[in-house]
């Protein structure tokens, strides 16, 4: 009995002990928030066991915080490396610096230019002008690191610093490794300037760089259409390069090229233009300028696309190049004011004595004018006005040597009659030089001050349409004399002349052929009677009559209306001076009575061109001659 009892009390002890336990188990449970807890710390502790392992990539977003970011930075880590901090930064942030010329908007991402805001002028529909928007243009540099990475700079996020240096802004776009180790954009916007001083820098990156791979510079740049008339703007937007110790050059529209030493690249958009200097000059650099406009019924938004791909050089590990920007207008007198950078060339005033006569003669008076505070229509007349009195002595020694030439026709008549064929050529062209030197008449007198005029006219074609103060200006029934005026609208478009009609041209035209007209008779008085053999002139000149009209319709319909206003004026102004030099300078009775009096006069000495010109002909006439002997 004694041992079934102590059994019993066993039992009862050991169900005791079992109660015991499950109240305590019960009652010493986790709260949900100690559970929470514990849960968070066991996936710590397998993300620290990743970060020792091969990474891997993690595709399934853990639903707590501290797992995403952790998986965050781990990816940040894997993909970007030493620059890992870089995803810690607002890629999405801009900042803005300006003055009262320029806007520019710099992105975190990429550190770069994202928005290029010029206040003081608007597009042709009234929009502001932005040489950069809407990701048509980047700026990258493309490197590897001694992790075996391949980054780009557009891909990463800058840190943003901006100060005040008096009045000038400085931004500061790091790149960081750590607070000590960082690739920097510095930009430096002055007070009322279009240029911006920009560096690209590095500081002890010289282990997370690898030397051993090429670094890459690379700025790309589509160009939006800013002017009324696509045609005009492609036409005149032109990449632009300066190679060191050389002249400023251009590429074709459609051209690529590799040069050293380059100074600054301009990307050029007729009245505005892109340009980025260096003082470490780039070396092997790839240029390419490509032209998207062919149709302006298809091509309606961009002009031309631009790129620069230049390598950069380490220096002691570092990079360390001091650069400008330049986001603004393409003024020659405001280009100038940049001494020794020779950006004024992009102004393209034209070239050899085309570009000095604008650069020396026209881009002053123009200025003079334009000081009045006139409406440029205006001061494009009384500019023609001043060019035409200071050509006018060219057009009254032309007519003199028409009148010479209309007195002495007669003879020259006789002489063809006299050695009529073409056995007699050289003869009839001796007597006839004779009578030319003996009354003082020269053709080379009436071709040259045709001649001189000619630079002054491709000098003008240049000059009007590349104007910087005519955008916008109106005159008359045209609302901007930088491009066409525009009175109807066809609805159809003709080959070579456009959808529209434009007065300006017309008028042009009208003028042109009155004043061809006119001319017709003092250059057939220019020209010797039609000798056999050669080809008639005066039909030709009859044809140019209704031929040059036509063509300079269809030609200007879609040119600046300054240079077809310009045109105008100016044959008017050609009629009126030759109509005053025909009816009361010229006197033809006083003209022959002084070619008689030269007649008497003994011959001068023959200078020594004249001399050998005439044994030449001699020589020829003699050759003639015996050859005619010798058939017989």
């Amino acid at each position: 009995m004694e041992q079934k009892k102590t059994d019993f009390n066993s039992i009862i002890g050991f169900v005791l002990l079992g109660a015991i336990a499950l109240w305590w188990m019960y009652s010493n449970q986790p709260t949900p928030e100690e559970l929470e807890q514990q849960k968070t710390e066991r996936i710590q502790d397998s993300i620290n066991a990743i970060q020792k392992a091969t990474p891997v990539t993690i595709t399934n977003k853990a639903p707590v915080e501290v797992v995403s970011d952790s998986i965050a930075k781990v990816q940040a880590q894997n993909e970007l490396g030493a620059f890992a901090q870089s995803a810690n930064v607002d890629a999405t942030a801009t900042t803005v610096i300006e003055n009262d010329l320029v806007k520019l908007t710099i992105a975190n991402k990429g550190g770069q230019i994202v928005e290029a805001h010029l206040k003081e002028f608007n597009e042709y529909h009234g929009d502001p002008v932005k040489l950069i928007k809407e990701n048509n243009a980047s700026f990258n540099i493309n490197f590897g690191t001694t992790d075996n990475r391949i980054l780009n700079t557009i891909d990463l996020n800058f840190e943003p610093t901006l100060t005040q240096n008096g009045d000038n802004q400085i931004l500061s776009m790091k790149l960081k490794v750590d607070s000590n180790r960082y690739l920097e954009y510095r930009y430096e916007l002055k007070p009322d300037d279009y240029m911006i001083d920009f560096a690209v820098r590095s500081n002890g990156l010289g282990n997370v760089i690898n030397s051993s791979n090429d670094i890459n510079l690379e700025w790309d740049l589509t160009a939006f259409r800013n002017e009324k008339s696509m045609r005009s703007e492609s036409m005149y937007s032109w990449f632009y390069y300066k190679e060191k110790g050389n002249k400023v050059d251009y590429l074709s529209q459609d051209d690529t090229d590799v040069n050293n030493e380059l100074n600054w690249v301009a990307y050029k958009q007729h009245f505005f233009t892109s340009i980025l200097m260096t003082d470490t000059p780039f070396t092997k650099a790839n240029i390419v300028s490509e032209k998207l406009y062919e149709d302006a019924d298809i091509d309606t938004v961009y002009t031309h696309k631009y790129s620069l791909n230049t390598p950069l050089e380490l220096k002691s590990g570092e990079l360390n190049y001091a650069m400008n920007w330049y986001y603004g207008p393409v003024d020659y007198q405001l280009l100038k004011t940049y001494e020794g950078t020779q950006l004024d060339e992009v102004a393209d005033m034209g070239w050899g004595i085309f570009g000095w006569i604008n650069k020396y003669v026209f881009v002053y008076i123009f200025s003079f004018l334009a000081s009045f505070s006139l409406n440029y229509g205006l001061v494009i007349i009384l500019m023609t006005i001043a060019v035409r009195i200071l050509m006018s002595p060219l057009v009254y020694k032309s007519y003199v040597s028409s009148a010479k030439m209309k007195v002495i026709r007669p003879e020259m008549e006789e002489i063809n009659k006299k050695y009529p064929g073409k056995e007699n050529a050289m003869k009839r062209q001796q007597e006839t030089m004779a009578v030319q030197r003996k009354a003082g008449v020269s053709m080379m007198s009436g071709c040259i001050p045709a001649l001189l005029q000619m630079p002054v006219f491709f000098a003008l074609f240049r000059f009007f349409p590349s104007n910087l103060e005519l955008r916008g200006k109106s005159f008359l029934w045209a609302d901007d004399l930088s491009s066409y005026d525009n009175i109807f609208n066809l609805g159809f478009s003709i080959p070579f002349y456009g959808s529209h009609v434009s007065l300006f041209p017309i008028l042009a035209s009208v003028a042109i052929f009155f004043y061809m007209k006119m001319n017709q008779s003092q250059q057939m008085n220019m020209q010797a009677p039609a000798q056999e053999g050669m080809p008639d002139m005066q039909k030709m000149m009859k044809m140019m009559i209704y031929f040059s009209p036509i063509m300079m319709l269809f030609f200007f319909n879609q040119y600046a209306s300054s240079l077809s206003l310009y045109y105008f004026v100016s044959n008017l102004l050609t009629i009126a001076i030759m109509l005053v030099i025909k009816n009361f300078v010229i006197d033809e009775a006083k003209i022959h009575a002084q070619i008689e009096e030269n007649k008497k006069k003994p011959e001068k000495k023959k200078s020594g061109f004249r001399q050998r010109l005439d044994n030449a002909m001699k020589q020829a006439q003699a050759q003639q001659e015996a050859q005619k002997k010798g058939k017989k």
